[in-house]
């Protein structure tokens, strides 16, 4: 059932030339027409697995305090996991979402109770703080759980105080989620905690970089925007460049200016992991660490005792209490550094989707005698609709056999058994009408995200 709280604004299109507007109309089209061809094999697993999971219905838990659960940031992946743990603890669970994704896919989950949409917070806040409060009086909401993009975190925090008049909000203080969001400032709070991060430099302008002296220096630096950038954040160039003319021509390249800052940090080689974990009072009550790329669409838990303690002396010092996902660099010598921290939750919770503990984790009062880990039956996620397109970029044989390995092993993050609707319309309802809205106003995009649910553009949410 959707309810929508009011209606949004569309924002103004800008002005493309001719061979951008074909380019658009072409990329519109031809992602559809591949989809219309998927939709027949799409729509018969669905079947298949609405008869099977009739048959093999699991049972429901039952418990003697149920709760009403809002959760928010209904058109990505995480937001449908969280609904499914705490559906089937015994909760109910209302979803959120803004006006511009009222399609999400996930509103047909049976994990869903009610689908809301609400304005967006960066656009209207005291519209978005207004439309909150009032689902949250509506639907006698126990406990709202933000599940938020880069951009919503902090507009959450400045609702929390409003909200915690009627609910619990698992969720950071506005000061707390500035500070996490800020890679440089948490890169400062971490050193002053003792915990070790790369050398950081904040930079306000081109030309800091550009004078910056590099000679005495034993690693390159890398930028990286500290306001969330859906699409740069990929652009992992190594400065110095070559010459002191290309690094100049690159650093000019980029948005830089005092009203958006950017990072220069110091580039460590090593393996990069990605962290989720579910905090209360300073303690973790949930955690997993997987390892990570730029463009993270596969997740599988691994133990690493390192950078556990460094989340858990970060998070003990500063008794938080909310979800907080960290990306770490782990050097050849074993040390681990952060690299930056997102104050919301991290798509790699998909791999507690048979976890029966995970509401307990979020909702529980009782203080948790061991930190909860992905089960050891828990398979690395992943995302069809993406390991299919990487399929067509495989050009040998032994790049097929790990695909297929990787398929064998794992288990798509969307479809389940006893709930496969989702997996349906997320890419033959979701997906497609954003991509009609884009060919509407010929506009195109970048890339295709189905586990965030939307088309990532330039200047995009």
């Amino acid at each position: 059932m959707t309810q929508s709280i009011s209606l949004d604004s569309s924002p103004a299109t800008p002005s493309l030339g001719l061979e951008a507007k074909i380019a658009a109309i072409m990329q519109n089209i031809g992602t559809l027409a591949v989809l219309f061809l998927a939709l027949p094999i799409n729509a018969s697993i669905v079947f298949i697995y609405l008869v099977l999971g009739a048959i093999f219905r699991p049972q429901t838990a039952t418990t003697s305090n149920p709760k009403n659960i809002l959760i928010s940031g209904g058109k990505m992946t995480k937001a449908l996991q969280l609904a499914r743990s705490f559906h089937a603890a015994g909760h109910r669970v209302v979803l959120l979402e803004t006006h511009k994704y009222w399609l999400t896919g996930h509103r047909f989950s049976q994990a869903v109770d009610k689908f809301y949409t609400v304005p967006a917070p960066q656009k209207q806040p005291e519209d978005y703080i207004k439309a909150l409060v009032d689902i949250v009086q509506r639907e006698n909401i126990d406990v709202y759980i933000p599940v938020t993009s880069p951009v919503g975190s902090y507009y959450d925090s400045l609702a929390k105080p409003e909200l915690s008049r009627y609910c619990e909000v698992f969720h950071f203080d506005a000061d707390i989620t500035q500070m996490l969001d800020d890679k440089f400032a948490l890169a400062e709070k971490a050193r002053s905690l003792g915990l070790t991060v790369p050398k950081s430099f904040k930079i306000t302008s081109p030309e800091q970089v550009i004078n910056f002296d590099f000679s005495d220096e034993t690693r390159k630096y890398i930028l990286k925007s500290i306001p969330y950038d859906s699409v740069r954040r990929l652009d992992l160039t190594k400065l110095p460049c070559t010459t002191p003319e290309e690094t100049a021509a690159f650093v000019r390249s980029l948005p830089i200016t005092p009203e958006k800052p950017w990072i220069m940090q110091e580039f460590i080689p090593g393996k990069e992991f990605c962290t989720h974990s579910t905090v209360r009072d300073g303690e973790i009550r949930l955690h997993c660490c997987c390892e990570s790329s730029a463009f993270q669409v596969n997740y599988e838990n691994v133990d690493n005792p390192e950078i556990l303690a460094w989340v858990k002396h970060f998070v003990k010092e500063q008794k938080l209490t909310g979800q907080i996902s960290f990306d770490f660099i782990q050097a050849e010598d074993g040390q681990v550094y952060v690299i930056e921290c997102n104050p919301r939750t991290h798509s790699a919770i998909t791999t507690f989707y048979n976890h029966p503990q995970v509401a307990e984790a979020y909702i529980g009062k009782t203080p948790f005698t061991q930190t909860l880990q992905p089960l050891p039956t828990s398979k690395p996620t992943y995302w069809t609709y993406h390991e299919v397109w990487r399929l067509t970029g495989i050009r040998s044989f032994t790049q097929l056999k790990k695909w297929l390995a990787n398929i064998w092993r794992g288990t798509d993050a969307i479809l389940q058994l006893n709930d496969p609707l989702p997996f349906l319309m997320v890419h033959h309802w979701q997906i497609p009408l954003l991509l009609l809205n884009n060919l509407r106003q010929l506009k195109g995009w970048t890339r295709i995200d189905f586990n965030i649910g939307k088309l990532v553009e330039l200047g995009g949410d």
